[in-house]
């Protein structure tokens, strides 16, 4: 019988053990999470200018590194031929031919548009995972994760909110 009560105690003891790890791992993964160095872009804005030049919603995602809620986007149905431009300085971003839906919510694409991107690690959420910003502004766009399709194998998965869209 203390053979039994000996195992359950081990047993207990390691899983008490693994809860408290995962319930430490978001803090420990945040530990090399310090704000990003300032970046200089060819296009700066005080805090000022960009609040009063952006929308309520556009300020938070590009500026705050918001996100929208899922399939509330227009432009997660946008199917025009044209171009999609960064709603804080006009780069533009993604062509429509690189668009698809992956039934995620956001518009994604599997390809920026040449040097029209920038990227960067974040661990918001307690893991690493690839941002995504605007090479010219370094407004926040989204993430890129590797679950896209061919050629790249990657997906752009972008606030709408962040974007216009300039038809051709």
């Amino acid at each position: 019988m203390t053979d039994i009560r000996q195992d359950f105690v081990s047993h207990r003891r390691t899983f008490l053990g693994l809860i408290g790890l995962g319930a430490a791992m978001p803090m420990l993964a945040a530990c090399g999470s310090a704000p990003a160095q300032a970046k200089s872009f060819p296009i700066t804005r005080s805090d000022a200018q960009w609040r009063k030049k952006l929308t309520r919603e556009e300020y938070r995602i590009l500026r705050k590194a918001g996100t929208e809620r899922a399939f509330t986007s227009p432009l997660d149905k946008e199917k025009r031929k044209g171009t999609f431009v960064c709603a804080g300085c006009g780069n533009k971003l993604y062509s429509s031919a690189t668009k698809y839906d992956s039934k995620t919510g956001w518009p994604s694409f599997w390809k920026a548009l040449p040097g029209a991107v920038g990227t960067a690690t974040d661990y918001k959420i307690g893991y690493p995972r690839t941002e995504v910003h605007c090479a010219d502004c370094g407004g926040h766009l989204g993430h890129i994760f590797g679950d896209g399709p061919k050629p790249t194998g990657k997906r752009h998965c972008i606030n709408g909110v962040a974007m216009d869209f300039v038809p051709a």
